[in-house]
Parts: C-alpha cells; sequence; structure tokens
C-alpha cells in the first residue's frame, strides 16, 4: 500500500514538472549585465506565471527572487523579469519558475554582474561573440530548394567558447513574406526563431545585445518607409534586453558599457532613405541619429569605442546596402569623428554574408578598423570583383562561409589590446587579428 501511495505520488510531481517544462516556449535568456541589475527573459506558451530564483555561486541557502510575472497573449507570453538583489563582481545561479513549478533545464543556468574596477585595479579581461545574418528554418515558409539556413551547430560552438556576452548585428532572424504585413505574423516568426533548439543553452548563461538590420525589420532592403516599423520597433523590444533605447519611440540606438568598453549600437534602417533615392544627402542613420552618435562618442571615456552597425561603413565599395551608397552622411560621420578627434572608434558590422575586416588609413589620424561578420547560418555570398579591389580591404580576412568572431579585451589599463579570433561552424579558427588602443590614438 505504501508503495502504491509512494508511486502515486512520484507520478503526479512527474506530471507536474513535465506540464511546468511544457508551459516554457523558449528561454530563460539572458539580457543585460550591469552592476546591480541583470534582465532575463522568458516565454510562455499560453498565459502563466513566471519568476526567476537566484543566488550567488556557492550560496544555495541564500536565496532571492524576482518579482512574479505574468505572461500575457498581446505580448507573445514574454516575460522580461528583473534581477535587482545583486552585487558587482558576482556569478549567480538561478532557476526559472513557471506557475510555481521549477522548471529542469538540460544546461547550466547561471549570470554575472560587471566587476567595479574604476579607481581599483586594472579593467577586467573579457571577451564577447559577434555576428550577424542568422536564418532560422521553417521549410513551409522558407525559400523553395536548397535551404536557405543550414549549420545551426555554429551556436553550439559559440556556446563552447563561452563569451561573456554576446553582440547580435542585425539580420538575427528573417522575416518572409507570411510575416511582415501584420503583427500577427512578425510575432509568429520571432518566436519561431527564439525556440530554436540549438539556442537554448546560449541564451541560458551568455548575455545577449542586439540592433537590428532590414530582415529582422521588415522586407528585404526595408527603409524608413516601411508600413509596420511601429510594431517591429514593439516587438524587437519585447524579444531582446537591450538596457536602454535612446530615443524611446523611434529606432533602436542604445548603448551599453563592459569594462572600460562601450558599445554603441546603431540602428541603420528607421530613418534611412531609399537606397535607389535620387540626389545627395540621403539619409542613412539621419541627423538626430549622427548628431547623437558624435556627442556619445565625445562624453565617452571608454579605451574601446565600438560603433556596431547593420551595413558596412568603411568599405567604399558602393554596393548593395553599404554606407558608400549614402557617400555624403558616410563622408560626414568620418569628418566629424576626425575633428572631434575621438580616439578608439573600432566598427563592427554585418549584412554582408561574408566576413572581411576593411582598414581605412587617415592623414594624421589612426586608421578605421570595420570588422564585418557575416553569416552565421544564412547563405554565404561572394565578394563582387569591386569589393576584393578595394583599397581599404585586408584579403587574408575574408571568409565565404558561415562563420563568427570571438573578441577579446585584455592587458592593464595602458596597454589594453583587442583580439580578434573567427571560427567556421565547424569550431575551427579561420584568422586572428590584433589591434593595440595605443594604436586608436
Amino acid at each position: 500500500m505504501q508503495k502504491s501511495i509512494r508511486f502515486w505520488l512520484l507520478s503526479l510531481l512527474s506530471c507536474f514538472l513535465l506540464q511546468a517544462q511544457a508551459q516554457l516556449k523558449s528561454g530563460p535568456m539572458l539580457g543585460y549585465s550591469d552592476y546591480m541589475e541583470v534582465m532575463l527573459w522568458a516565454q510562455t506558451q499560453k498565459p502563466a506565471k513566471v519568476k526567476i530564483v537566484y543566488w550567488e555561486v556557492g550560496q544555495p541557502g541564500h536565496k532571492r527572487s524576482t518579482d512574479e510575472v505574468t505572461t500575457e497573449k498581446t505580448t507573445a507570453y514574454i516575460a522580461r523579469m528583473y534581477a535587482d538583489q545583486v552585487e558587482p563582481g558576482k556569478k549567480y545561479d538561478y532557476e526559472i519558475w513557471v506557475d510555481g513549478k521549477k522548471v529542469a533545464r538540460p544546461y547550466a543556468l547561471q549570470f554575472q554582474t560587471q566587476k567595479l574596477w574604476q579607481f581599483r585595479t586594472d579593467p577586467p579581461a573579457f571577451s564577447f561573440a559577434f555576428g550577424s545574418c542568422a536564418y532560422l528554418g521553417e521549410p513551409e515558409y522558407d525559400r523553395p530548394g536548397t535551404p536557405y539556413g543550414q549549420q545551426y551547430e555554429i551556436f553550439t560552438k559559440i556556446d563552447s567558447l563561452k563569451p561573456d556576452f554576446m553582440v547580435w548585428g542585425g539580420d538575427n532572424n528573417y522575416y518572409r513574406e507570411v510575416d511582415w504585413n501584420t503583427r500577427t505574423g512578425m510575432l509568429r516568426r520571432m518566436t519561431h526563431g527564439r525556440a530554436f533548439p540549438q539556442l537554448q543553452s546560449l541564451m541560458a548563461h551568455t548575455h545577449h545585445y542586439a540592433i537590428w538590420d532590414d530582415h529582422d525589420y521588415g522586407p528585404n532592403d526595408a527603409d524608413r518607409s516601411y508600413w509596420m516599423k511601429r510594431d517591429a520597433l514593439d516587438i524587437f523590444k519585447l524579444f531582446w534586453g537591450n538596457p536602454n533605447y535612446t530615443f524611446e519611440k523611434e529606432g533602436i540606438t542604445s548603448t551599453f558599457q563592459w569594462g572600460d568598453c562601450q558599445f554603441f549600437m546603431l540602428d541603420d534602417r528607421w530613418w534611412r532613405a531609399p537606397n535607389d533615392l535620387e540626389g545627395k544627402n540621403k539619409d542613412y542613420l539621419g541627423k538626430q541619429q549622427l548628431d547623437w552618435l558624435i556627442d556619445a562618442l565625445r562624453f565617452s571615456q571608454a579605451t574601446f569605442k565600438f560603433v556596431v552597425c547593420g551595413g558596412q561603413v568603411i568599405n567604399p565599395t558602393a554596393q548593395f546596402e553599404n554606407y558608400s551608397v549614402y557617400a555624403e552622411e558616410r563622408e560626414e560621420l568620418l569628418k566629424r569623428i576626425t575633428e572631434q578627434k575621438i580616439s578608439g572608434v573600432v566598427f563592427l558590422s554585418g549584412d554582408r554574408h561574408h566576413t572581411a575586416v576593411h582598414k581605412l588609413e587617415r592623414s594624421k589620424a589612426y586608421p578605421f578598423y570595420d570588422f564585418t561578420i557575416s553569416p552565421f547560418t544564412s547563405g554565404p555570398a561572394r565578394q563582387t570583383k569591386e569589393e576584393a579591389v578595394a583599397p581599404t580591404l585586408l584579403p587574408e580576412t575574408v571568409l565565404q562561409e558561415r562563420n563568427f568572431a570571438v573578441m577579446s579585451l585584455s592587458g592593464s589599463r595602458i596597454e589594453r589590446v583587442l583580439t580578434v579570433k573567427t571560427y567556421n561552424t565547424r569550431g575551427e579558427l579561420k584568422w586572428t587579428k590584433e589591434v593595440k588602443a595605443s594604436e586608436l590614438k
């Protein structure tokens, strides 16, 4: 009799746990990390109450909890939660609870806060993953023929290198024709992509920051005329965990700091004039965003100032959607950085479906580097003849296969070094590039 009761209780408990696990659609995902606060994200299958329970590593007897969030259909059953009882420079284990039940995940659940180093020590060493163009397949709505999205194991390889955080450089998902005319379609596409199995472990213990480009904003090459842009903005904010948005109701421009570096996350869609619009002085970033960027760069005390943009900035080849198609505004940006004597600027870009580094030598000023890293899982594309002979191109950095980069910062405060390593989907190291902060002054 006792065995029967025990079996019944265990069966009932197992049923409850499986029910809670089934309720979780995707996540948990780590958003931003700061000194005193960390953002966490999850999505459920239907309305549910969700919270995160967390504790400093090695101290499970001192558990804390985020506020409990009730997910709703209007916000795609997404819970955005905030760990606000944390201290700088700590690592925390955590659990996700749905409707009062802990949901087991088959990988580590851990987040970190940033180290308070200013006036105390040298800046901390850290690393982050970077790349762009992630086509996440759904055969019934994909392009016919050979699957455009492949080699999803790339996310497992990124995860295995354990970066502190990841910067998504745009085209992080691809809206299809069935998606971009309705909010329903767009929410469904983002939900499908976020639930991809190969992403789950990476999301659970790596902090994530993102910009968008055309495909996760709207149709191919979408610009400021896109009729669903405000819905796209709302959905982007729902699905990503950036710490701020500079213009609140316009665009996804934001910034964040990690260690002695600052990241300027640009929006190359919201204010963008059509690529083929006739005439000069076409908007790419737009005056409002460009003015903010120069002010923010001038104010920043960061050793490296990473300017993250969906499209290439330094490549002079005026093809496709490169900034050089918008020559006047591009010239203004580079001129104003020079005039303001802003040090440490490095551009990070995507979009081109191949990887390449461009280096622009300047008279009486340090060179500009633009690290274009692309694609994650989308179809690779070869360079055009014009791109292959661009005077800024570093030929040894060209990759025409799926790949990603891990960028590491190390060294003392006065000898900081950026080391960029690119890997293919098998995790094979393809090239390494080193840039010293002293070279960017």
